[in-house]
């Protein structure tokens, strides 16, 4: 009892320090697109190496992009995780740079079997984060007046689930993820034009306009995964993945308003969606010290109709590759005891220009550490990441994101029977 207490009050500390730390967790002026940003769900181990998680099997640690791993954690385990990140992200158009600072709340989650043959895993995840203020001024044209058009952004998407993995057969898994998707993401566009004389011949005024939209999502969210493990003689297995989620359109109550309306008008008719994905990866493990891995995921933004618009975004594309090594399970020494962790992954995100244009490719390595915590099963996962975001289209910013992530996991034997003499 007196290990639950610790495990729970220490848990308790990592959500409420990742909240108080999740206030506006990003400033990137890519969000202005659809959903804004779209969060990793990635834990702590998966983080580091690269992203990799569909053929990812850890009896140690979460794995909420393939339910299917839950099978992995033994009887008598009842895992915590919680973690957050800190990032410095660095904005140039290759004359003007800018330098903002973030920090989040990433995830939180639990996991414990039931059966030997069924497991269970809830958590909340982020789902996708908006946060930008930009503005660009336009000269004076034949056809119109100079003005400066101002565009801000603020919000975003979140995710409960709850998640259980079946193992029908010895090296055979599947399972399934139901969760509740909900958020809100509020924008609006000012056009400012210069003063110019009012009709009275007194005085000057500055004629503006103003848009703005409320969006409240309340909907639901499926993925379904299998993971197979072939052994290979003693010391050798390979485990191979795959992950489905079915596309749908989102509940919603859109709201706009503008400078000739007193009141919002909602908007009856707004469509919002999100896509039908797949992914598929492989691990290939050594003697239970050495795993490498990578992954293929394809999200069909392309057919999902958002705002009304049916040809909104572009397909999102990911891969990833990563690897995790410990010197021996069994060593007396700590630094025999840490898990090293490193991976890289290259993707197109989704958004797109309202040129209907690609507007960036994003790549990304990382490197981290699990380390374990004395006299327990317990694990801080510690990873460094680098990310950079290359814009396609002429004047579009690149961002260079330098972000440090700490997830911490609470690995108790709370269901062991104890033997009194």
């Amino acid at each position: 009892m007196v290990g639950f207490k610790q495990t729970l009050c220490a848990f308790l500390l990592v959500l409420f320090s990742g909240i108080a730390l999740a206030q506006n967790n990003t400033n990137s002026p890519y969000t202005r697109y659809g959903y804004g940003n779209l969060a990793s769900p990635n834990f702590g181990n998966s983080r580091a190496m690269g992203g990799i998680a569909y053929g990812l099997r850890d009896g140690l640690q979460i794995n909420p992009l393939n339910p299917a791993s839950y099978t992995a954690v033994d009887s008598l385990t009842f895992i915590f995780e919680g973690g957050f990140s800190m990032q410095n992200d660095n904005l140039s158009n290759g004359t003007l740079k800018l330098n903002v600072k973030n920090s989040s709340f990433d995830y939180l989650a639990m996991q414990f079997r039931m059966h030997r043959m069924l497991s269970l895993s809830v958590g909340l995840l982020p789902f996708s984060n908006v946060g930008y203020n930009v503005a660009q001024s336009y000269s004076e044209t034949e056809t119109s007046p100079a003005y400066t058009k101002q565009l801000y952004g603020d919000g975003g998407l979140h995710q409960v689930y709850g998640g259980v993995g079946f193992k029908p057969f010895k090296n055979l898994s599947i399972g399934a993820n139901i969760g509740f998707l909900w958020g809100t993401i509020d924008r609006s566009l000012t056009m400012i034009y210069p003063s110019f004389p009012s009709s009275s011949g007194s005085g000057t005024t500055t004629p503006s306009y103003t848009e703005g939209t409320h969006v409240s999502i309340k909907s639901y969210k499926l993925d379904l995964g299998i993971q197979y493990t072939q052994p290979i003689g003693e010391k050798h297995s390979v485990t191979l993945g795959a992950v489905f989620s079915p596309g749908h359109n989102l509940s919603n109550d859109t709201y706009i308003q503008t400078t000739t309306s007193v009141v919002n008008t909602k908007d009856t008719v707004a469509t919002f969606g999100i896509p039908t994905s797949y992914g598929v990866g492989f691990t290939y493990k050594y003697d239970n010290r050495l795993t490498i891995g990578a992954d293929y995921s394809m999200e069909q933004w392309g057919k999902v109709t958002y705002m009304n618009q049916p040809d909104a975004f572009c397909d999102r594309t990911k891969i990833s590759v990563g690897a995790e090594y410990i010197p021996s399970h069994m060593s007396r020494n700590y630094l025999g005891l840490i898990k090293y962790r490193a991976g890289g992954y290259f993707q197109t995100p989704y958004y797109k220009t309202e040129k209907g244009e690609r507007a960036a490719r994003e790549w990304g390595v990382s490197a981290g550490f699990g380390l374990p915590l004395p006299r327990t099963r317990s694990v801080i996962s510690v990873t460094a990441q680098y990310v950079h975001i290359k814009g396609l289209q002429p004047a579009m910013l690149t961002e260079n994101v330098l972000k440090l992530s700490v997830g911490i996991t609470f690995n108790e034997r709370w269901f062991m029977k104890r033997k009194v003499d």
